[in-house]
């Protein structure tokens, strides 16, 4: 009979600690912050957020519409760290040219492009009535 306490892999999963709870945020934090330091799109990213943040204290934003820009903003950042995810995973499964890894690549980048996309709209339709 199978233990249910144990993983696929045959291994008793760790107990919960709020230790550990605190490790896994460091750990995300480390990946934002590797990410922020040697991802040139990441900056773009943040420029235009400090930028987005600025103009909506600027004009003073309602907080339903602080709601959209949020929600644009970090979609974004969503879309971009999952794309630096895809990118190690395959720089590490495929050092070599694999047309396969380029496409996966080229998928993930149309993911945050697609979601850039999304926020710029977003943020032409929040600040149009405050602007005109």
């Amino acid at each position: 009979m199978k233990d249910m306490n144990r993983g696929p892999d045959g291994r008793v999963p760790a107990r919960f600690s709020a230790l550990g709870r605190v490790k896994s945020f460091a750990y995300a934090f480390d990946g934002i912050g590797f990410m922020l330091r040697t991802q040139h799109n990441a900056w773009l990213h943040a420029v235009a957020t400090v930028a987005v943040i600025a103009l909506a204290v600027f004009a003073n934003v309602s907080a339903s519409d602080w709601r959209w820009l949020i929600a644009a903003m970090a979609t974004v950042w969503v879309a971009e760290t999952i794309n630096t995810a895809v990118e190690y995973v395959c720089d590490v499964v495929s050092p070599g040219y694999h047309e396969a890894v380029k496409r996966a690549k080229d998928i993930a980048a149309g993911g945050v492009l697609l979601a850039a996309l999304g926020a710029f709209s977003i943020g032409l339709l929040t600040f149009w009535p405050y602007f005109r």
